[in-house]
């Protein structure tokens, strides 16, 4: 099968759609797999927060502020299990907890403070008086929302508390944690997301940066040299910044884009992105300029879904796309091998 950076323009345009069915034949999802991050928390540890808890507050029966403030600051897992009952993300706890105590906690602080538990699950709270009094507001407002359960709410509506383990109030944990249910299971399941959306999300960009750590390695190992540039940064004459640009953006001749989804509406943001950018290299053809080849890097399932998005794509960049599969002919396949200075890696890449 051949790919469209290994044709010339005429035979992409001539036969696009045996080009696209090539990228998309390369195009691997990347879902299954998640990098942990930092502030992943292994379920051995969780686990053994709930127990803490549960022991605390003898089987639940006993929930009340102050044992349950003890416990947290003894074993800081236990507010990461709290959350979970609640089924809340840090700010929404957080803009409760002010509502309801008239104690300001900021969403940031909660941030903060759920990061810091989850880097560090095993360290005693050790915190100043302001931040021991957001933790005190957090916990009372948990305690009282678990203990009442869920109000009524009108028929159209779904309340957030309309789960097994709060349906009605304290009894309903106790029932789940009594009754042999592997309720900490449930809780920690919860706590990763929809299942593990929550933390899907917050290693999104680790997952977007093994993209581009791939990328970077072949530059690298072809003696390339590049501006990679940072998240949000602005660069003259770019509406948003490529993610690389060689040799630099003072003297730009062949740019990067790296992007990765999973979702094709995500994808149909991401090739507009793209498509954008080769409009900007012909603009500048037209006015006289040297232009810069756009190259596009795609990964994950969502690309290999929209057709019409992929033939804009190949049509915009002249062919020059390429896929993790293909990673190892980007030099050789496009402009950048007028930049290579390893000629022993083109060597041995032959």
């Amino acid at each position: 099968m051949k790919y469209p950076f290994e044709a010339t323009a005429e035979e992409v345009l001539a036969a696009p759609e045996t080009f696209i069915d090539a990228i998309f034949s390369s195009l691997a999802s990347e879902f299954l797999v998640m990098p942990k991050g930092d502030g992943f928390l292994e379920y051995s540890t969780f686990v053994a927060g709930y127990e803490q808890l549960k022991q605390a507050t003898d089987g639940f029966r006993h929930f009340n502020p102050p044992k349950v403030l003890n416990a947290a600051l003894e074993s800081p897992v236990i507010l990461i299990v709290l959350r979970s009952m609640l089924g809340f993300t840090p700010p929404e706890w957080a803009y409760l907890a002010t509502s309801r105590t008239g104690i300001e906690v900021p969403q940031g602080a909660a941030r903060t403070l759920d990061r810091d538990i989850r880097i560090h699950p095993t360290l005693t709270l050790k915190p100043s008086a302001t931040t021991l009094a957001r933790i005190g507001a957090l916990v009372k407002t948990a305690c009282e929302l678990i203990s009442t359960g869920c109000p009524p709410v009108p028929p159209d509506k779904l309340h957030r508390f309309s789960k097994a383990d709060s349906l009605e109030g304290i009894t309903s944990v106790q029932q789940l944690a009594n009754l042999g249910a592997p309720y900490a299971m449930l809780l920690y399941e919860r706590f990763l997301g929809r299942p593990f959306a929550g933390h899907r999300d917050s290693v999104s960009e680790l997952v977007g940066d093994g993209l581009e750590s791939a990328i970077e390695d072949v530059l690298a190992r072809a003696g390339i040299t590049f501006r990679k540039t940072k998240r949000a940064e602005r660069i003259a004459g770019f509406d948003q910044a490529p993610d690389f640009i060689i040799p630099d953006e003072f003297h730009p001749r062949v740019i990067i884009e790296a992007k990765l989804t999973e979702d094709d509406g995500t994808a149909r943001d991401k090739a507009t992105r793209i498509i954008r950018l080769c409009q900007m290299a012909e603009d500048r053809t037209r006015a006289g300029q040297q232009a810069y080849q756009v190259i596009a890097c795609l990964a994950g399932r969502g690309f290999g879904v929209r057709r019409e998005d992929m033939r804009q794509m190949i049509f915009h960049t002249k062919g020059k796309i390429f896929t993790p599969k293909t990673l190892d002919q980007l030099v050789d396949c496009s402009a950048l091998h007028r930049f290579r200075t390893n000629l022993k890696q083109q060597e041995s890449s032959q």
